[in-house]
Order: C-alpha cells, then structure tokens, then sequence
C-alpha cells in the first residue's frame, strides 16, 4: 500500500536548494544549472522549490532567494517556488514584505514564503550582527510581516528598525504558504504554531534531529492551539539527503564527485551530530556507509530511497513534502538522472499511482486470449461481410 497523509492526500516530494556548489566551479554556470534543474524538476513533477539566501562561503551562490524565483518562475509553469529561507535579521520587514507580495503577483500564487534567523554566522558578521541577536530579531521581523500580509497598518520601533504606519499597498494574489525552519531546538516549531503556519525540518534525517520530529511535532501542535490554529500535517516539510541511481554502487561512483566535500564544508558551518563522537570515516566507502546506517543520507537505489521515505512517515506519523537537499554530491548529469529516477521509481509508490495501471495491466494480460480472439472475430466478421456484400453485386 502506499503511504499517503492524513486524508489519503499522497506525499509530495521537492528540493530545498541553498544550493551547495562546490568551488573551482565557474559560477555563472552553476547558478544557470540552478536554474536547469528547477526546470528539470517542473517538468518530472515536482511539487516544490525552496531557495536559499547565502552571503559568504563561497558554495551557497544565491544572495536573493526573490530574483532567483522571479528568473525560475518564467522558466517553470507548475512547480511552487519558495524563499528557502529569507534571512528575515538582514532585511527592512516592511521592504521584504513588499517584495513577497510582488512575487505572489508575479507568479500568480506560485509563491511561497520561508523564514529563518539566518544560517550562516559568516553573513550576520559582515553585517556587523551579533548571532545571539539573529533568533530574536527574526522574530521581530516576523511578527511585523505576518501583520503586513494579513492587510494591518503597522507601526513598531526596534532597535534596528521602525515602521511608521506601514502598510501593504497591494494586497496578496494568493493565500500563499508561509514555513518556518526548523531543526532541532523548539524555537522554529514554536514560532510556526504561534502563528499558524507550516513548518521546514531542515536537518530531518541528522539522527539527533531525527529523534525529535515528534517532539517538534508537539511543540507546533500545542503553540498552535494555544493561539487558535490548527496544524495542517500537509505543510509539514523534511528535509535530508539522497542521491540514487539504478544501482549502488553507481550511487556511490556518482558521489565521489562532492559527497564529502558537501559533508565537510556543511561541519564548519553548521554542529553536525554529536561533538563528543568521533569524526567521521575519511575513507570514502566507510564514509558512505557511515552516512547510510545512520540513517542522515541515502546514497543508492530507489529502494533504499522507498525505505528512508517510510522510516520518516513512521517516526512523524504522516507529513506532506519531502525536500532534497540540493547539494553537489554528484556532478551535474548524474544529479539530473537522480531526480528523474525517483519520480519514476519512488514518487507513484507515494502516490498512489502504480496499483491502479498494474490492475489494468493485468486485467488484460490475465485474461489470456480473449481479447486477441474477440478482436480476430470481429476482424473475421467484417470480412465475411464484406465478402457477402460484394458478391451481391456481382
């Protein structure tokens, strides 16, 4: 059977693309193939695209999640497309409220909007932020747009920024999805609950993460309730990694191009499991295999990818979008073959799609000859027919 959500609603299926590039890679290309991809990924089916915003560190390119989506949107016709997420301590909230709203007209509600304080301390620094600042003052962004969207004229003085009777002057086109991030601390889940919006698990398949979807799951239920909201499992998104292909090890050739140069660079910018374990494997197919058993990756098959799937469907109880991380594990063509293998071998186990074209199949296959032998008598009929009728003529 396949997994479905809450009101048999099939699993939906994405990329939250920050994106991690390797560098020595010309970098105008590699922003074009952000934009190939996306496309790519319109075109299999993909419900969703999430964009990030990076400043520094040379591998996350985009610095405006918002032009990305405005070049995408023209390129795409059905697939969603998300600030994944906006650095919310970085910008004016009235401004970016602005620019949200605008895309939502652009793209005719193929919007959506993602929040978070910001990942990389390397920006924050060059701004002149200190970190411990960037929670609180996203929230305090946060809280300003959501008023802004919902039509309030807002006034609000902080100590980085004001808002004199701000008001929208264009309305939103659509009610468009808003989410905020989330990993392993409350913060992002209680926030999402507060205000009644969906939530990103951006680290979901990092065991120490992993372990407390659940809990993140309480918290946003209860913050939830408590404001008059009701959590809508569909707008739950998880995130992690996977790379597959026909078998693993072709996965594992593919991933020899970046797997661990991704895994490396994402250890200094980010805590990564538990500091007091040891490092991991150097050697690559330890690697790999360190990667797989613990659950934090799938690098192999589509089977393998079917089984990470439902260990996550499992833990949480029904959720509504897997993401990919988009990260250079393997080079670009094979990155496009594993996108394009899942949606023709992962996705319709989720979707319900396979069970009713197998039953058709066999229905017909299964009857043997009857078929065959209806459509020869016909055929034998019209001949005889045929036959008749030309004799009376004669």
């Amino acid at each position: 059977m396949p997994h479905m959500r809450p009101h048999h609603a099939p699993l939906e299926f994405g990329i939250f693309l920050p994106p991690m590039h390797k560098t020595g890679v010309n970098p105008t290309l590699a922003l074009h193939r952000d934009l190939e991809l996306v496309t790519h990924l319109d075109r299999l089916g993909y419900a969703e695209a999430w964009i990030g915003e990076h400043h520094s560190a040379g591998s996350e390119l985009i610095a405006s999640p918002e032009v990305f989506i405005a070049a995408a949107a023209e390129r795409t016709r059905h697939i969603k497309l998300g600030t994944g997420v906006n650095s919310l301590p970085y910008h004016h909230p009235f401004i970016l409220a602005d620019r949200i709203v605008m895309l939502d007209h652009l793209t005719r509600g193929r919007m959506m909007f993602g929040a978070g304080p910001g990942q990389l301390t390397s920006d924050a620094s060059m701004l002149g932020i200190d970190p411990m600042d960037q929670r609180p003052r996203m929230e305090q962004a946060f809280d300003v747009m959501m008023r802004l969207f919902r039509g309030e004229t807002v006034s609000e003085r902080t100590d980085w920024f004001t808002c004199d009777e701000a008001v929208l002057q264009v309305r939103p086109y659509s009610d468009f999805d808003i989410a905020v991030a989330s990993s392993i601390s409350p913060s992002g889940s209680k926030l999402a609950g507060r205000y009644g919006t969906g939530m990103l698990s951006i680290a979901a398949t990092e065991p120490a993460a992993f372990q407390v979807l659940d809990y993140n799951f309480q918290v946003w239920q209860e913050e939830a309730a408590r404001h008059g909201h009701v959590v809508d499992r569909a707008k739950w998104r998880l995130m992690g990694p996977m790379h597959i292909a026909e078998t693993e090890d072709q996965a594992r050739a593919n991933c020899r191009y970046g797997l661990q140069w991704v895994f490396d660079y994402l250890s200094h910018i980010i805590p990564i499991g538990d500091p007091s374990a040891p490092p991991p494997p150097s050697d690559f197919d330890e690697f790999v295999d360190f990667a797989n058993e613990s659950g934090r990756m799938v690098i192999g098959t589509p089977e393998m990818a079917i089984e990470q799937l439902e260990r996550l469907v499992e833990k949480t109880g029904g959720f509504g979008t897997y993401l990919f991380l988009g990260a250079d594990l393997a080079d670009f063509p094979s990155t496009l073959r594993s996108y394009e293998l899942f949606a023709e071998q992962v996705m319709p186990h989720f979707t319900g799609q396979l069970g009713p074209v197998q039953a058709s199949y066999d229905r017909v296959v299964g009857a043997g000859s009857k078929w065959v032998d209806a459509t020869l008598g016909a055929q034998l009929t019209a001949i005889a027919a045929y036959e008749e009728e030309r004799a009376a003529r004669s």
